[in-house]
């Protein structure tokens, strides 16, 4: 389907025509005209669908019109890390660049100018207020925010927010606004967390579901069966072969990723890192550096693997298997974009067969095992217990449901600890 087919206003469809969106995707394609007609919406859809874009411009649509308040809030949209806010952002000034509808990107950092400049937007009345939990919640606790006449309150990647610990402050938030809103809501999974999350802020929403896509097919995908302790020697001998060139490693926690890139720098190589414990400015500026290729080497928890966009990724390496393979297809998915050829490695442990032989099944692959250099030792045998089959899959066919939100009792919310990340 094309935009234009679309209930959209002429000045978003020259917007979408200067920025060369022609197609809508099906997220877009199906959750834009449920925005649209006022109801709650919970879609189910991972990262690299074009869901920002799903949620945006049918919001920027409504506020073009006129009918709220120019000078309050009418949007919140809630994201979980800086970069997904300032990526938000900056669609969003693609998106209203022919419209009068004004934004501001609330998120972390120590800048006071900035703070500075974040009250000034949110006292003002910006139409929508692209924010992370915590940079909000600051600003609310100072009193001078009002959220009473906010229309629309949009949640996106829902499922990592209350992964980070958000659950209390999306609540308190919510206590702010006005119970006639519209609520959206994006996931990439639906556990009971979220179902319990919905049920809570939302109004009777419909449910879209689009199948989880398989990776792309041109990225080639191996892995190593070893020992822990060899993972480092893997990657020494790897770059003994070829120089690294714009890579990633994902690792599972902020202080394997800085042990990591410590064993790294001791090897000589240019390796930055990323995770929740460096400021905003040094954020910024290692991820300049890394896209400038002044850094090689990008050491990185799941805070990269969504909503950032680096189109010429050479090579994903799993330092640790992914927890899920959804969390997978958002890691390797950083290589082979924009017509590009990509390379995704996994490390495997003895501890970690089991969830890396959950992920072939999901892929419906067996993925090919690369020989552990001979120098590093014996490597152990890949045998990990079989999971259980959860029955007949979609194979990664663009597929999609709606239907009425399931009211089952879900279990109790269980937060995870924000310094994961």
């Amino acid at each position: 389907m094309k935009f234009s087919e679309l209930n959209l206003e002429e000045n978003v469809l020259r917007a979408l025509d200067a920025m060369n969106f022609k197609e809508c995707t099906p997220v877009q394609e199906y959750t834009i005209p449920v925005i649209l007609s006022g109801k709650d919406l919970i879609g189910v859809a991972q990262t690299g669908t074009g869901k920002t874009a799903a949620y945006l411009l049918p919001i920027i649509n409504l506020l073009s019109k006129g009918n709220y308040p120019s000078d309050a809030i009418n949007c919140i949209v809630m994201a979980p890390t800086r970069e997904l806010a300032q990526q938000i952002d900056q669609q969003m000034e693609g998106f209203s660049y022919f419209l009068p509808v004004s934004s501001v990107a609330i998120y972390g950092g120590n800048d006071g100018i900035r703070f500075e400049q974040e009250k000034k937007g949110l006292t003002l009345g910006a139409d929508v207020v692209i924010a992370t939990p915590g940079r909000l919640i600051s600003h609310l606790k100072l009193g001078y925010v009002d959220l009473s006449k906010v229309s629309f309150f949009i949640l996106d990647e829902a499922d990592r927010m209350l992964d980070m610990g958000f659950y209390d402050d999306i609540m308190q938030i919510v206590k702010h606004l006005p119970q006639n809103r519209q609520t959206i809501m994006y996931s990439a999974t639906m556990p009971a967390k979220i179902q319990q999350l919905a049920q809570t802020i939302l109004h009777n929403p419909e449910e879209i579901k689009l199948a989880v896509s398989k990776p792309a097919e041109k990225i080639i995908q191996t892995a190593y069966i070893c020992y822990e302790k060899q993972k480092l020697g893997i990657i020494q001998s790897l770059f003994k072969q070829q120089q690294p060139e714009r890579v990633i490693i994902f690792a599972s926690s902020k202080l394997k990723v800085k042990d990591v890139t410590k064993a790294l720098s001791r090897m000589k190589l240019n390796v930055g890192e990323m995770h929740s414990d460096l400021e905003q400015s040094q954020r910024d500026e290692i991820m300049c550096e890394f896209r400038n290729g002044r850094i090689n080497i990008l050491v990185a928890t799941d805070i990269v693997a969504r909503g950032i966009d680096i189109d010429d990724i050479r090579l994903v390496i799993n330092y640790d298997v992914p927890h899920d393979s959804e969390d997978y297809v958002h890691r390797i998915g950083r290589t082979a974009r924009a017509n590009h050829d990509g390379c995704a490695i996994t490390f495997v442990s003895e501890a970690e067969q089991y969830r890396f032989r959950k992920i072939e099944q999901f892929l419906n692959k067996d993925i090919y095992k690369i020989p552990v250099p001979q120098e590093l030792g014996e490597a152990p045998a890949y045998t990990p217990p079989l999971p259980r089959s959860k029955g007949r899959r979609n194979n990664g066919k663009s597929g999609w449901k709606r239907n009425s939100f399931n009211n089952k009792r879900p279990q109790k919310n269980r937060k995870k600890p924000k310094e994961n990340l």
